[in-house]
């Protein structure tokens, strides 16, 4: 999957916790958050100034808030795991560390409780 197709996946299951989600889906979507953050904060920087009022960044990260839930709950379904295991972003250092270690893993190959895989292995 390309950075595109991860973006327009991401947006087509914007609310779709249900299925699988193949590695280069989950971090194409991270990437393109994170880029987008920065852009909107440039811009709310320059249109706003540097007071702390950006609403441009806020709107980006309101509109794909729940599809970031979305993608990470069906990356860590790839692992066999329940998306619920995100709340682990609670646990400050330690539950971050765990979930990108996580998000970073291959994915059981075949079938597993929450589909077929992605990859189609």
């Amino acid at each position: 999957m390309n950075f595109s197709e991860a973006i327009t996946s991401g947006f087509q299951n914007y609310a779709n916790f249900n299925g699988r989600a193949q590695r280069s889906a989950f971090w194409y979507w991270v990437l393109f958050t994170f880029i987008g953050g920065l852009i909107t904060v440039g811009i709310d920087a320059a249109i706003f100034g540097a007071d702390g009022w950006a609403p441009l960044n806020s709107l980006f990260s309101l509109a794909t808030l729940i599809p970031s839930l979305a993608v990470g709950a069906r990356r860590l379904h790839d692992i066999d795991r329940s998306g619920w295991w995100q709340l682990l972003h609670f646990i400050v250092l330690i539950g971050t560390i765990v979930l990108i270690v996580w998000f970073a893993s291959r994915g059981t190959p075949g079938a597993n409780r929450f589909g077929p895989n992605p990859l189609g292995e």
